[in-house]
């Protein structure tokens, strides 16, 4: 009985932390930011990060990072931007930017995991038929790059050289390089398209009073909370981020966990890209910028371990909540940008400091 209270309070502390931080700006800023308006403007902003924070969870509880998921986003969102353009459907749009994440987090776990000779094979593959397949349809010609990336690593599985990389080093180096190719697909410029009302839709309120955006973070919640506490995908996630070795030894496959998750990732960010996309209604190569930081600082003050081996789904929900309630709330307040870049600091050293805390708890 003693202990749980405080078992509650450190369990309900990201609830707390959003209430008393809406209630500060509440009171702060006034009707400007408690407005109807201003929540759902809140909850469409709160849809981006997310979505990406989720992803960003289960590599965190796994024991990784990932710094590339700004990068990610801005890549998925040209991509899809790019689609557009040519003519492709809004749901072929948000398929291709999401399976562009995936491959791009797929990528990531495998220079994690010591694969490097099998993905430049594989990308060396895929690269090929994309230019081979430059005279077909946006579909088809990422289903092409595909099919001929997945057949290269099939065939790449008897190469047996592994240098496994720091998570780390590897998602810093795509943070720039993925920016860096999210610029080239546009000539460093944005990429416009005729306007889609289908597209445009998933960031305005409708009939249901929330955005579709929305309603799709929260599916995405609680199928992420679903995945990881019910099923053995989830607790082998957990297991692989709490101790690698015994997780090893236990005869876990913690190669697939690792690129698994990473690719789970890749696929958030690229859905979030859709949505930034929906939300800009072009593709904008500088978007998405600092994503990652408020990705991780989400996850860690919904209660994700830096260490690995623990996180909520809802947990990441509430502090990407708190990340839009206190950005927002400063630009209510007409605080500049740099008093803003300062908040977020402080938030994410705070939540770290939380997170070795409840460590040695």
């Amino acid at each position: 009985m003693n202990g749980g209270l405080p078992r509650l309070l450190r369990g309900s502390g990201p609830l707390l932390g959003l209430i008393a931080t809406y209630a500060l700006f509440a009171l702060t800023a006034g009707s400007n930011f408690t407005s109807i308006g201003n929540l759902e403007l809140m909850l469409l902003q709160t849809a981006v990060v997310g979505i990406a924070a989720i992803g960003a969870t289960w590599v965190i509880l796994s024991g990784g990072i990932d710094l590339a998921v700004g990068s990610t986003i801005a890549v998925s969102a040209m991509v899809g931007a790019l689609a557009l353009r040519s003519g492709a459907s809004w749901w072929s749009a948000m398929g291709i930017s999401a399976v562009v994440g995936g491959s791009i987090g797929f990528a990531i776990g495998t220079l994690v995991t010591g694969a490097m000779a099998r993905t430049l094979l594989t990308l060396a593959g895929g690269g090929i038929a994309f230019l081979s397949a430059a005279d077909t349809s946006p579909l088809l010609r990422t289903a092409i790059t595909l099919a001929a990336g997945a057949a290269a690593w099939r065939l790449s599985r008897r190469v047996t050289w592994s240098l496994p990389l720091s998570p780390f080093i590897v998602t810093l180096g795509a943070f720039g390089a993925l920016r860096g190719l999210a610029k080239g697909l546009g000539g460093n410029q944005p990429v416009y398209f005729p306007r889609n009302d289908a597209l445009a839709s998933w960031m305005l309120p409708g009939d249901l009073w929330l955005a579709p955006g929305v309603w799709l973070l929260l599916a995405a919640t609680a199928a992420a909370a679903v995945l990881l506490r019910r099923t053995v995908f989830g607790r082998h996630a957990l297991a692989f981020g709490a101790n690698r070795q015994a997780a090893r030894l236990a005869g876990i496959d913690t190669t697939r966990i690792e690129v698994s998750v990473y690719a789970i990732a890749g696929v958030c960010s690229g859905i979030a890209g859709t949505l930034q996309l929906s939300f800009l209604s072009m593709g904008d190569p500088t978007t998405a910028q600092g994503h990652e930081l408020k990705a991780i600082a989400a996850a860690v003050i919904g209660g994700a371990s830096l260490a690995g081996g623990s996180g909520s789904m809802f947990g990441t929900l509430v502090g990407a909540l708190v990340m839009t309630v206190v950005d927002n709330g400063c630009t209510k307040l007409g605080l500049d940008n740099w008093v803003q870049e300062i908040a977020t600091g402080a938030i994410i050293v705070g939540a770290v400091a939380l997170d070795r805390w409840r460590q040695r708890k």
